[in-house]
């Protein structure tokens, strides 16, 4: 993670620019006195630098939840935080280069309101999910351009390397989303996607609730499919694989099949190295046999005002309210200076969104973004409203 080792932290007057990034306001934890988030922007994003006391070192870095998938962004911002301060680095794994010439060509990296305000759906849409080196999604929008190739992946690098990719070799049908898929699956139209690759996703034995294949997200993937449209998993983990076969033999109805060490067209560079081990390679496809109806999503995350005091509000840290099928939890609470902010934890109990909410004389409202238009999401921005008006 990008982030420069200083001497000591200088704090700007608010709002101040230097070099084209602008520093909007400072955020002060509540409760622990080492952290600071001081809120950015650049070039259209808006986002977080992440001051914190580590081991007896103060580190300036980039916040995750509001992380832009342009690491340029987050490198030019700390450079030029620490010169307009006169903050002294002692250390840095930041860069001070141009942007690289490839990512300045394209716009293939979208941001997930480009995907909630209007799906694309001008033609077949095919999904990878966690794409890696993107070595098998490059092959698949290469050799087959009538389709829209949807990628989603959460390092950057894989995201940068892609996108370098995407100029060389000229793609037209190939949108990159730095996203979790588990809430991304909830705003697709339904019927609309060819097939959902999910290949040698992480097999988080010990954080089962963290991986990709579940129940819900089979029953979205099963929404979203065309009918005879396929979900298909990919993995060298016999728990993986075990663990998803349960997963698709416990619902009434679902037709899908298992294939071993079978040879794909294109494959990575760690699957090649498997299979010089002679590991076993997994693939359960599911076919989908439903139409559904099409989808609905009604409400907004608009805020009423908000009575709840700054002293009440403080009062939320750590605590948690639920709702029927999800909850909200009260991560951080931050002061402003004609405020307060919050950082939240909210929606379905398996694929909760992380986000943040400031509150400035009875009005409030999520910062930078909202959150994705779910049904749990909204549900706990209803429950959000009744906590803050008291």
């Amino acid at each position: 993670m990008p982030h420069l080792h200083i001497k000591e932290f200088k704090e700007l007057s608010f709002p101040s620019s230097f070099e084209g990034v602008e520093f909007n306001f400072i955020a002060k934890n509540a409760n622990e006195y080492n952290e600071e988030l001081i809120s950015a922007s650049f070039e259209g994003d808006d986002f977080f630098l992440l001051l914190k006391d580590e081991e007896n070192k103060t580190l300036l870095k980039s916040e995750k939840i509001t992380r832009p998938s342009a690491t340029y962004a987050i490198h030019k911002a700390l450079l030029a935080y620490a010169k307009a301060a006169g903050i002294e680095i002692l250390a840095s794994n930041v860069p001070d280069v141009k942007r690289n010439m490839h990512l300045e060509e394209i716009t293939a990296l979208k941001d997930i309101s480009y995907f909630a305000q209007s799906f694309p759906q001008a033609k077949e849409v095919r999904i990878e999910v966690g794409f890696g080196s993107g070595r098998h999604l490059l092959h698949q929008a290469a050799n087959n351009p009538e389709v829209l190739f949807v990628g989603l992946e959460i390092h950057k690098p894989s995201i940068e390397q892609v996108l370098k990719q995407i100029s060389i070799q000229k793609l037209n049908n190939l949108l990159l989303l730095d996203y979790d898929a588990r809430l991304f699956m909830e705003l697709v139209p339904s019927n609309l996607v060819g097939k959902i690759y999910v290949h040698f996703p992480v097999p988080w034995d010990k954080k089962p609730h963290r991986r990709v294949i579940s129940r819900s997200f089979v029953e979205e993937a099963m929404r979203v499919l065309k009918v005879g449209g396929t979900l298909e998993l990919r993995t060298d983990s016999e728990n993986y694989y075990a663990y998803s076969y349960e997963t698709m033999i416990g619902f009434n109805k679902i037709s899908f099949n298992v294939t071993k060490n079978r040879d794909i067209a294109v494959s990575s560079k760690y699957e090649d190295r498997w299979k010089r081990m002679e590991k076993n390679i997994y693939d359960v496809t599911m076919i989908n046999d439903l139409h559904s109806e099409p989808l609905r999503i009604e409400g907004d995350f608009s805020f009423s005002h908000a009575k709840l005091s700054h002293a009440k509000i403080l009062e939320k840290h750590g605590k948690t309210e639920k709702f029927d099928g999800g909850f909200i939890h009260f991560e951080r609470i931050y002061n402003l200076i004609d405020g307060v902010m919050m950082r939240l934890s909210m929606g379905s109990f398996d694929r909760p969104e992380s986000l943040y909410v400031i509150v400035r004389e009875g009005n409030a409202g999520y910062y930078p973004k909202l959150p994705l238009k779910s049904k749990s999401n909204l549900a706990a921005h209803k429950l959000l409203c009744e906590v803050l008006r008291g």
